[in-house]
């Protein structure tokens, strides 16, 4: 059974303590948290998570459980990485995220970075985090195999022949 994380709210900030196993203890805002409306595949028991920046000049951020200390993915804005992407969005999964038809979301990006080789990054487009800023409610969003992949490389390196 995996562990879970250390939730306790302080009474004076109403802020909740969280002991995570890449950041150490956060405090979290409760009004920052978003709760996924179902859970990541192979993560069923994580469904509140925070968004955390990388660093100050750092476009990656981290995507932080709230429910496994040891769960937190890296991300990328998707129109930073890839301004052309747009993925399909329904109606059904907007209405699923309280989202009005015409409301902005936001499109965030999983990536993979491979421990020896960071040059080898790769952006999941087969599956977006779309976010619902104002309700503060997320999904993965399984787009089209056949248009979008799962293992885009970040960095395309030249051959210098």
């Amino acid at each position: 059974m995996p562990a879970m994380a250390t939730t306790t709210c302080t009474e004076k900030q109403g802020e909740i303590s969280v002991s995570t196993s890449r950041f150490g203890a956060l405090s979290v805002n409760p009004e920052k948290i978003i709760t996924m409306t179902s859970p990541f595949l192979g993560f069923p028991g994580s469904k509140r998570f925070i968004v955390k920046p990388h660093g100050e000049n750092s476009p990656f951020l981290w995507l932080q459980s709230l429910d496994d200390p040891k769960l937190a993915f890296v991300l990328i804005q998707a129109a930073l990485l890839i301004p052309q992407y747009q993925p399909e969005i329904s109606t059904l999964i907007r209405q699923e995220l309280q989202a009005s038809p015409d409301q902005a979301l936001e499109v965030l990006l999983i990536l993979t970075v491979p421990r020896e080789n960071p040059e080898g990054m790769t952006a999941n487009l087969l599956g977006p985090v779309v976010i619902n800023s104002d309700k503060r409610l997320a999904k993965q969003v399984l787009q089209d195999p056949t248009r979008y992949d799962a293992c885009w490389p970040v960095f395309v390196m030249e051959n210098a022949e």
